[in-house]
């Protein structure tokens, strides 16, 4: 049976300069009212009051019959509802405690967007014609949409490079479950190489910032000699923000294209908790952290394994995959950064650092799979012997690990 899976078909586009003027007063309406709902929400949490979307709503249409704000009647009403949308899910993320206090817009940083829902638009025959304008839309369709396929809403997007988007998210029935197939891996990330698995594959790091950091130091240099305020500096601040945004696609493509095949390939993919935000504190990598862009690479792994029937296991973070023997189990006590390969005191095998470290994540992972149970950190016993405590049933077990291949015995 088909997987009915939501998914936004992403184009770029080229609007006449009165589509770009219209889009322009829609996204600065938006954020006007976006910002105008969330302080009248601020000051009535203040008063010890919740004020709701039926409410904020209310208060647009209140706010279009004054002669300050009359300017909202002159673009679509819908992109404006949609921000009071917006803004009561980011209280509801809130208040649920998955995210901070919502903040206010700015002109200057925040996302130029606008979106609308399907009264707000016509798509017919490959063009999309928004409301309050005569034409359609300039869009440069590098992949086409699947067949019989109508969105049911659409984004319209300008980036700090000055790119127009236009994204239609659609129902795609075409995304089916892969045969199952079997295969597992262990990935393990890193810098020196991106990905390592635990089929001894390493996967390049393309470090896309450095091969264009001096193109990108030079435009911030001349960046930084432009006066405030001036169209040569607006100018200056576009080409940094081309350089940005070359290196973000660049890495994106990277990352589909490494994701998609991985999830092709393997039945269950077993990958490492990592705390991105903590690790980014290290004033000497948090540079090629970044690049690196794992967390980025977490998310489009286990959203393509959710559309295609595979399964990804995360290993707690403070598992020790990189200090613990994948041959024996025994636990060393320090490994520095700088030791890319190292000998087992106890067995003598010679380990490569990545390799046995996305060994021992797919055990592990394998592992806790298979018993219903989070990997925990790795201790000692009392004999010195190593062992991976797990929590089964409400009981703490002592569970050795197992290897890649090896099957769990009752």
């Amino acid at each position: 049976m088909a997987t009915h899976v939501k998914r936004a078909f992403k184009y770029r586009f080229y609007p006449t300069d009165a589509q770009a003027a219209e889009l322009s007063r829609t996204f600065g309406c938006a954020r006007k009212v976006y910002n105008m709902a969330l302080a009248a929400r601020t000051e009535a949490w203040a008063r010890q009051e919740r004020v709701n979307y039926n409410q904020t709503s209310a208060m647009l249409t209140e706010w279009k019959k004054t002669e300050e704000l009359a300017y909202l009647n002159d673009v679509s009403s819908v992109p404006l509802q949609q921000a009071l949308r917006h803004l009561q899910t980011a209280f509801t993320h809130f208040f649920a405690k998955r995210s901070k206090y919502p903040r206010f817009k700015s002109r200057k940083k925040s996302r130029r967007s606008a979106e609308y829902t399907t009264s707000a638009f016509r798509f017919r025959d490959g063009r999309l014609t928004l409301a309050k304008m005569s034409g359609p839309l300039n869009i440069v369709w590098s992949r086409p949409l699947p067949e019989a396929m109508m969105p049911s809403t659409v984004t319209v997007s300008q980036d700090s490079a000055g790119r127009w988007f236009v994204s239609l998210l659609c129902e795609d029935s075409s995304v089916k479950p892969l045969p199952p197939n079997g295969g597992v891996v262990g990935i393990d990330a890193g810098l020196d190489h991106l990905l390592t698995l635990s089929t001894g594959e390493k996967i390049t790091n393309p470090r896309h910032e450095r091969r264009d950091r001096m193109r990108l130091g030079k435009a911030q240099r001349e960046l930084s000699r432009k006066k405030k305020g001036s169209k040569n500096r607006e100018k200056a601040r576009r080409r940094v923000a081309r350089v940005h945004a070359r290196i973000t696609d660049r890495r994106r493509d990277h990352l589909h294209k490494i994701t998609t095949r991985l999830v092709r390939e393997n039945q269950t993919l077993v990958i490492e908790d990592l705390t991105v935000r903590n690790l980014l504190r290290n004033g000497r990598l948090a540079r090629a952290i970044s690049d690196a862009a794992w967390a980025e690479f977490r998310s489009m792994l286990e959203y393509k394994a959710n559309w295609y029937g595979r399964e990804v296991i995360t290993v707690d973070r403070f598992f020790p995959s990189s200090k613990l023997c994948s041959a024996c189990g025994a636990l060393q006590d320090r490994m520095p950064l700088h030791v890319r390969a190292w000998t087992c005191d106890r067995c003598g095998t010679t380990h490569d650092r990545d390799v046995n470290a996305a060994n021992n994540l797919l055990a592990a992972g394998l592992a806790a799979s298979a018993c219903g149970a989070g990997v925990r950190p790795q201790r000692r016993t009392p004999s010195g012997q190593s062992a991976t405590k797990q929590e089964v049933d409400g009981a703490t077990r002592r569970t050795p690990l197992l290897r890649a291949g090896e099957e769990v015995k009752p």
